[in-house]
């Protein structure tokens, strides 16, 4: 990994010397736009929209439009003046329980690396986090834009996780907010049900993106020459429940009958159809299940044929045995054999 940043964690009178590493990256299949008859990249030019003049980028500068036509163009100088305060530096603000940062201010995740000397209060930070069960606020300048974020504890490293301003989060504004739909309790209790049926450990590994693992089947059988496999048929969505009680039952035992748990009315569960995580899970599970038993039935293999090896084996003895003393025999009755008188 490539650092991308450098500073310091300023925390009371403490300061933490660190590198600032991407903690995630988007391993979509990327693309370029080429022409169709001969495969020729498609090119862009900077060009201006007033004197038709291709431009380069020392030439280009940043503009606010104000409307009206009319732009406002601000220079790096302009940049420069601002008071970003924490260029170089991750000010802690204070702390909070985790659970009080809502999800959907997160943005990007970044890893913290201490520097130098820095290691033994960068375990301290770390440790004290972990200690206090609490997330520090922190305000950090990435990109020249100063942004606030959280600093936390992930598998023994600090985590920044960058976070949206909270004027940055649209207000949600639909219609069936202000209706007045009651829920009767025993759909409320039949829907309690089905999420209880399906209730279970995050594991993300067990997650993968066929898309993307599609896609580059295609890609490679281009690249080989070979035929495209096309891939199984996705399920169609399913249509509005119409009776939703009916429907709440039906996908309680099918959840149930994905579980191997014995349906409604003392069936067996191989009635229902499996839900997307536990087809994974049997999935994987098959998969441990037949490596562990691949070098087993090798061994069997070998003691089975050993094994009708030696009947074959003595029967063939016993037949060399019998047509060594087939001429013994004859001898024997040749000498035992009375002489005719003449």
């Amino acid at each position: 990994m490539r650092a991308i940043w450098k500073g310091a964690v300023s925390f009371g009178l403490v300061s933490i010397g660190v590198k600032l590493y991407s903690a995630t990256e988007e391993k979509d299949i990327r693309f370029h736009q080429v022409h169709r008859e001969d495969g020729g990249r498609i090119r862009y030019k900077r060009t201006c929209s007033v004197c038709g003049e291709e431009v380069t980028y020392d030439d280009i500068a940043k503009g606010y439009d104000i409307g009206g036509g009319e732009m406002v163009i601000l220079t790096d100088e302009d940049f420069a003046d601002l008071p970003l305060t924490s260029s170089r530096a991750i000010d802690v603000l204070e702390f909070v329980p985790a659970e009080q940062v809502d999800p959907i201010l997160y943005n990007k995740a970044y890893f913290l690396e201490p520097e130098g000397t820095a290691t033994k209060p960068y375990v301290l930070l770390r440790d004290a986090l972990i200690d206090s069960e609490r997330v520090a606020i922190v305000k950090v300048a990435l990109r020249q834009r100063e942004q606030l974020a959280t600093l936390r504890v992930r598998e023994g490293v600090l985590l920044l996780n960058t976070m949206l301003w909270p004027d940055e989060i649209r207000t949600p504004d639909f219609g069936f907010l202000d209706e007045d739909l009651k829920v009767r309790p025993p759909e409320l209790a039949m829907a309690s049900s089905l999420i209880d049926s399906m209730t279970g450990e995050f594991e993300p590994d067990v997650f993968t993106d066929d898309y993307r693992a599609a896609l580059q089947e295609v890609i490679d059988a281009k690249v080989e020459g070979r035929e495209v496999v096309q891939p199984e048929e996705a399920e169609e969505a399913p249509a509005a429940a119409v009776d939703l009680m009916a429907a709440l039952k039906a996908s309680v035992e099918r959840a149930k009958a994905a579980r191997g748990e014995p349906a409604r009315g003392g069936g067996g569960g191989g009635g229902g159809a499996p839900t997307p995580i536990s087809s994974a899970r049997s999935a994987q599970k098959a998969a441990e299940k037949k490596a562990a038993k691949a070098p087993a039935k090798k061994t069997a293999t070998k003691k089975t044929a050993a094994t009708k090896a030696e009947p074959a084996k003595k029967t063939t003895a016993k037949k060399t045995a019998a047509k060594k003393a087939e001429p013994a025999k004859k001898a024997a009755a040749k000498k035992t054999a009375p002489r005719k008188s003449a």
